[in-house]
């Protein structure tokens, strides 16, 4: 088992490093650079100036030695600069890279908490009605893109209801570090991690109502059926056990679909975290902080893929390689 987890930790290495080459060349062959949306912002100013800034910040070099200046300054733990918000880049992504956290931890509890009681149930009593309405559920939550149903729980729940607020990750009128600042969180927090939950269940309610449907067909489940155990405990021990045990494998790969899906709820939401940033970054063209966060967030990927197979491995050690 350990021989296994490094070595997919040593495979993470190309992979990260082939990840920043390629994050690097399609910065360089966007339109501008770092300093263009500089210019934008201020369109007053002499453009010999920002010429001089370019020469100077080594923009204007070969793209292999700014490749090397850049993989150099993040081992260093030197993020860089935003050339926008004027400030480090590590200082920008403080408060964002919590606040995503924290969306990122509720939507995957959150859809734990809906996929498990509704696959269990469509699994149990599969050709019911039940099983019916659930199986309609994930087909419509497969088919609705993520930002048509989200603008959709926007303008119902926030705009129409007024249950939730439409921006934001706290109030602003709130005092830092009391009980109304970190209820004031929450209430901020819940209408988009719930609406991304949403669309998270589809491939945990599919995977564990076949689990359990088929783990009813199998041998030791008719064994201990024959032996009189009560059906309740048929379910409980043998049924429930093993269908539950190969859905963990794929915490993994929730983990990179929330990641992917933060981009678009922060920014119909107005959440300041990761993805909103990113959206922002790249219309202003920000690019120091776009390659900061195209690389973060490939590394979180790699990392739950790498999560997965790892919990995979423990479930069914026949995936192990030697």
């Amino acid at each position: 088992m350990l021989k296994f987890i490094i070595r997919r930790f040593l495979v993470m290495i190309p992979q990260l490093a082939l990840l920043s080459i390629l994050i690097f060349l399609l910065a360089k062959a966007m339109p501008g650079d770092a300093l263009t949306g500089s210019m934008q912002a201020n369109p007053n100013l002499d453009p010999k100036v920002f010429e001089e800034l370019r020469e100077k910040l080594g923009l204007n070099d070969p793209w292999y030695e700014q490749y090397g200046r850049w993989i150099g300054n993040l081992f260093q733990g030197e993020l860089g600069m935003s050339y926008i918000h004027k400030v480090d880049i590590a200082d920008l992504l403080g408060d964002r890279m919590a606040n995503t956290f924290w969306l990122g931890l509720v939507t995957l509890i959150f859809t734990y908490l809906i996929a498990v009681p509704l696959g269990v149930v469509a699994g149990r009593w599969n050709e019911s009605w039940a099983d019916k309405l659930i199986v309609g559920y994930n087909y419509v939550s497969f088919a609705i893109p993520l930002f048509v149903f989200a603008l959709i729980m926007l303008f119902i729940f926030g705009f129409g209801l007024h249950w939730f607020p439409i921006g934001g990750s706290v109030d602003v009128t709130v005092e830092k570090g009391t009980f109304a600042y970190f209820l004031s969180r929450i209430h901020h927090l819940l209408l988009p991690a719930i609406t991304a939950a949403l669309l998270s269940t589809v491939g945990t309610i599919q995977y564990l109502r076949n689990e359990i449907i088929d783990t009813k067909l199998k041998d030791f489940v008719k064994t201990a059926r024959a032996k009189g155990t009560p059906e309740k405990k048929v379910y409980s021990r043998h049924i429930f056990r093993n269908s539950l045990l190969p859905v963990a494998a794929f915490l993994g790969y929730d983990i990179v679909f929330i990641i992917g899906g933060s981009v678009f709820i922060e920014q119909i939401f107005s959440y300041p975290g990761l993805g909103q940033l990113f959206i922002s970054s790249i219309n202003q063209r920000d690019f120091s902080v776009v390659n900061i966060l195209v690389m973060l967030f490939g590394f979180l990927s790699i990392l739950g893929t790498l999560i997965s197979d790892i919990i995979l491995s423990i479930v069914d050690p026949r995936i192990r390689i030697d």
